[in-house]
């Protein structure tokens, strides 16, 4: 029998989890359980390299967590789980910021937007030191492929390096985990800016539509979406505003952009827009029904089982690493 390869993703408990995340990530997920050995994570350790609000921070990691088993990660099929419920990827962490260059680091992209938007010397450690923290992620479980997006192939990058050099300093120890890109899917953009990705932290609650919007809120914030220039539901890159709502249909419909541009022939804007709101809320009305019937008690039940499961291979690997170097164990 082939054992499966194994994959490890999370989500940060931090803002409003909307319909980009789910067709960008936990969608693929879904089909993904089914190949791999999977490992889902709630990563509320990364959450903290920026301000939270502690109570909040409980309220949504127990969300996420809701949100994956809507969205269809089986916990029998897959590992879920709260990161700092397990402290060996903080002790693994440490172990590989003493290989990791300051260099490395000061070159990651996303440090330099995070930091940028938060006034660079107000920055935390943890922010800097973000990237070392999900390459302990990874590597404490014997990760083989990562699902990303490619904002953070540069991440995953950083923890192929890490494992090659500790690997080449304290023997063979780590797997060099491969990147995982889907194929180039629809990019969701935020509704009210298509130059930029829908972002759960974003200003304003018309960029993206959250996982959790009721019916009205869908409907407001489709309506308020910005448009192109003219009249014409056509599927262009000259038409950005157009082209991600017809994505966005095209996601939640399974029809074409070309069979979405033949409906809508001699039809316009308001059309268009009344009938996508329509098509978005058909897929969040079963998946919130699921969501609402999931407890907190049943959900932390799971997330418990799920530490318990991973802790066995994260302790195994730890105890391997701690007598690579040197440490008494």
């Amino acid at each position: 029998m082939t054992l499966k390869q194994r994959i490890f993703s999370g989500i940060q408990p931090s803002g409003n989890l909307h319909i980009g995340n789910y067709l960008g990530a936990i969608a693929n997920w879904i089909k993904l359980q089914d190949e791999f050995d999977s490992i889902f994570c709630v990563v509320d350790m990364h959450a903290i390299t920026v301000a939270q609000n502690p109570e909040m921070l409980r309220k949504k990691t127990i969300e996420i967590a809701k949100i994956y088993l809507a969205a269809g990660i089986d916990p029998k099929k897959s590992s879920i789980f709260i990161q700092s419920q397990v402290s060996e990827h903080a002790e693994l962490c440490w172990i590989l910021n003493t290989i990791t260059k300051i260099p490395e680091l000061e070159k990651m992209t996303q440090f330099k937007d995070k930091a940028q938007k938060n006034d660079k010397e107000s920055a935390g450690v943890g922010l800097f030191d973000y990237p070392v923290l999900m390459a302990a992620d990874i590597l404490l479980y014997g990760t083989e492929v990562v699902p990303v997006g490619e904002d953070q192939k540069q991440h995953v990058e950083l923890a192929r390096d890490l494992a090659k050099r500790f690997n080449q300093k304290f023997g063979e120890t780590f797997i060099v985990p491969k990147v995982f890109i889907k194929e180039e899917g629809m990019r969701i953009m935020g509704l009210d800016d298509p130059s930029k990705k829908m972002s759960k932290s974003a200003a304003s609650e018309y960029n993206y539509i959250s996982l959790l919007d009721d019916e009205e809120t869908v409907k407001r914030k489709i309506k308020k979406a910005v448009t192109d220039s003219g009249s014409e539901i056509v599927y262009s890159n000259d038409k950005p505003a157009l082209k991600n709502l017809i994505n966005i249909f095209s996601s939640f419909s399974g029809k074409t952009p070309k069979e979405i541009e033949k409906m809508y022939v001699g039809k316009g804007y308001g059309d268009f827009k009344m009938q996508l709101a329509e098509v978005v809320i058909g897929f969040l009305t079963p998946f919130q029904e699921k969501f609402n019937s999931l407890s907190d008690e049943e959900v932390l039940k799971i997330l418990e089982e799920g530490s318990r499961k991973v802790e066995k291979l994260a302790k195994l690997k730890m105890k391997e690493i701690k007598e690579k170097i040197g440490f008494i164990v």
